[in-house]
């Protein structure tokens, strides 16, 4: 009897010392927003990332799509979560920095609102023209637009995006007026190149690889300060002897604001270890994604400096989202 009731004992001191590990477990799932629907880059990226981050976490992750508003239905919602680190958002730079840039107001502040955890990759454009532009370079495309200043357009995906924006750069640079037309969506703007409606496109990279590699359009210029790996025989803007006219996209994870440090550090640290990995590497790659990572800090001042390098182009512009 008393060796029994010893082992008992025994075994509730156990089960008692091993309740607050037990506690510090967090098994509860992670909950990623993402402002778009299935299956476009930014979800596409944020799965890739899920898959792993479950594994370093030892938590479930539900990657949960909330598209609306170019993201910014995301970003309300993340605003209203608890801080208790269970829910996060991956986004891209438009709903933090360019977003306040171009509307009046907004259902949130993306820095009184939300805490930086990590950036998760990196992405340039490319300046594309059709069949009918005779240029096989930038210097071709300018002494060409030099000599034909009505046909001084070029398209983007959308009003108010980064690639709307990084147009209106490449006119500043070039010294050129050039006049942007807006079109729907990536498709609508590749269709609208191919089929001669608009003389140049500037969209994501990679977004112009297949029409590119088909001899449908010519990648006349990269926006990153080194060549892309989607388009390695393409110069940059600063190669060809335009050093401003750099610029990039990204995507990064939020918290809530005054989510709790370790939480966020936590989060952060399982990200970079997942980003670490070669196939995550060989995906974004094969994407054409430079890969990210990082600390809260290093994406605070990202948002930082990429606020200063768009609000003076978008001031220029005079253009308003609302």
């Amino acid at each position: 009897m008393q060796r029994r009731h010893l082992l008992q004992g025994l075994a509730l001191a156990s089960a008692a010392l091993a309740a607050p590990a037990a506690l510090a477990q967090n098994d509860r799932p992670l909950r990623v927003l993402v402002g778009f629907q299935a299956g476009v880059s930014i979800d596409v990226v944020t799965r890739i990332v899920a898959d792993k981050l479950k594994d370093e976490l030892k938590r479930p992750i539900v990657v949960d799509n909330k598209p609306g508003a170019g993201g910014r239905l995301a970003a309300e919602l993340l605003k209203s979560a608890p801080a208790d680190g269970n829910t996060v958002m991956v986004t891209p730079v438009v709903v933090p920095v360019l977003a306040p840039l171009v509307f009046s107001k907004l259902p949130y502040d993306p820095v009184a609102d939300f805490t930086p955890v990590t950036r998760l990759c990196d992405f340039g454009f490319a300046l594309a023209v059709g069949p009918q532009v005779p240029a096989k370079n930038l210097k071709e495309y300018v002494a060409w637009l030099k000599a034909n200043p009505q046909k001084a357009s070029f398209g983007s995906p959308a009003p108010g995006s980064l690639p709307h924006f990084f147009g209106e750069m490449i006119g500043t640079g070039i010294g050129v007026d050039m006049v942007h037309a807006p079109f729907n969506g990536g498709a609508a703007l590749q269709s609208a190149v191919m089929g001669n409606h608009v003389p140049a496109g500037i969209d994501v990279v990679m977004e112009w690889q297949q029409n590119a590699k088909a001899g449908k359009v010519t990648v006349l210029a990269t926006s990153g300060a080194a060549r892309s790996k989607v388009f390695p025989d393409v110069p940059t803007f600063r190669e060809q002897g335009y050093a401003d006219i750099v610029g990039q996209g990204w995507f990064g994870m939020y918290a809530p604001a005054r989510t709790p440090p370790a939480e966020v550090e936590a989060v952060n640290r399982a990200v970079n270890k997942v980003l670490a990995l070669p196939e995550v590497r060989e995906r974004f790659a094969a994407l054409g994604l430079d890969v990210g990572g990082g600390t809260p800090a290093d994406l605070s001042r990202t948002m930082q400096e990429d606020t200063r390098r768009w609000a003076p182009v978008v001031k220029r512009t005079g253009f308003r989202a609302d």
